[in-house]
């Protein structure tokens, strides 16, 4: 059983940023836009964020209130970084493929650099005090240890984001309106939606959660950063992907990536896998084998919003 809770706490880890970032293209795409930037998003957001939380320790902050500042600068940073993909693709229309690789190139560059700047090294370090225990609700049997002993404000986050993404889309105005701008938006132009407005709503919308999810990523996993998100923005557009731009099935594939990326991270803390004596490479090269192995099957099936990539011009049907 302490496996068991072990392996399922390191899925979460790794699938709330998946789920969370996935969610955000998904917004950007279900609007009519493209947004490959989001490991660059990713970047930005966990750096500002970090970099905060590094700052902060040294003027004695800490705990989750140091945690809820983060995660508003990471979102805040997000749609920050993501209007510059906004603006080319939308006002300017530029091809949204080159936009997104020019910002996911230029992010980590500049993260490096201003850190380099400030403090000499391009390692942001940070001491993580934001695992929490419920004592009540950790004794619960099975999945009091999984989701309630050492666990993170950003696991209920992702879940809620979740639950309010399914509703903005499916249950209200702005969520048909922002499917219509990504299935037809002359049609829904004609019907008196702006189509810009709407396509700016979904790639802000995009970009606060990519910012967030930069940081969900980070703070479990690890102490310190290094301008890079381990591909997590790729990964999670492939999760976009396979789930077929839809909240529920992205949460399904969130997961099954997150098992695969915990499993390769965590083999030698599992006896049965530790003891094949397979080397560790093969165990980090099986979330990106799998990601390939899925997307070949699933892309012929695509249902991707049928306007996506294609700038909206007034004039032109």
């Amino acid at each position: 059983m302490d496996v068991l809770n072990f392996i399922i706490q390191q899925t979460m880890y790794f699938s709330i940023p998946l789920l969370v970032v996935a969610l955000g293209a998904m917004f950007s795409e279900r609007s009519g836009i493209i947004n490959i930037a989001m490991e660059g998003i990713m970047i930005m957001g966990a750096f500002t964020s970090i970099f905060f939380i590094n700052i902060s320790s040294k003027m004695g902050m800490a705990g989750q209130l140091q945690l809820v500042l983060a995660i508003l600068i990471a979102a805040a940073t997000g749609i920050i970084f993501s209007l510059f993909h906004a603006y080319a693709s939308i006002s300017m229309k530029a091809d949204q493929t080159i936009s997104g690789t020019a910002l996911n190139m230029f992010a980590p560059a500049f993260a490096i650099f201003i850190a380099r700047v400030i403090q000499g090294i391009q390692q942001v370090q940070f001491t993580n005090t934001f695992r929490i225990t419920n004592e009540t609700l950790a004794n619960i049997p099975i999945i009091g240890a999984m989701f309630f002993d050492e666990a993170y404000i950003t696991t209920y986050l992702g879940f809620i984001i979740l639950i309010v993404s399914v509703f903005v889309l499916y249950k209200t105005k702005f969520g048909l309106r922002l499917r219509a701008c990504g299935e037809n938006p002359h049609a829904a132009d004609a019907a008196g939606i702006n189509v810009h407005k709407m396509q700016y709503a979904g790639v802000i919308i995009s970009g606060a959660l990519g910012g967030l999810g930069g940081l969900i990523f980070v703070v479990p996993t690890s102490v310190n950063f290094n301008a890079d998100v381990s591909g997590y923005g790729f990964l999670a557009i492939a999760v976009l992907i396979f789930g077929q731009w839809n909240p529920v099935k992205i949460l399904g594939a969130s997961l099954f990536f997150g098992v695969m990326k915990a499993i390769s991270a965590s083999y030698s803390s599992i006896p049965l896998l530790a003891g094949l004596g397979i080397s560790s490479y093969f165990y980090k090269m099986v979330p990106y084998i799998v990601t390939l192995i899925v997307l070949i099957f699933t892309s012929r099936n695509s249902r991707a919003p049928k306007a996506e990539g294609i700038p909206f011009d007034k004039g032109q049907r």
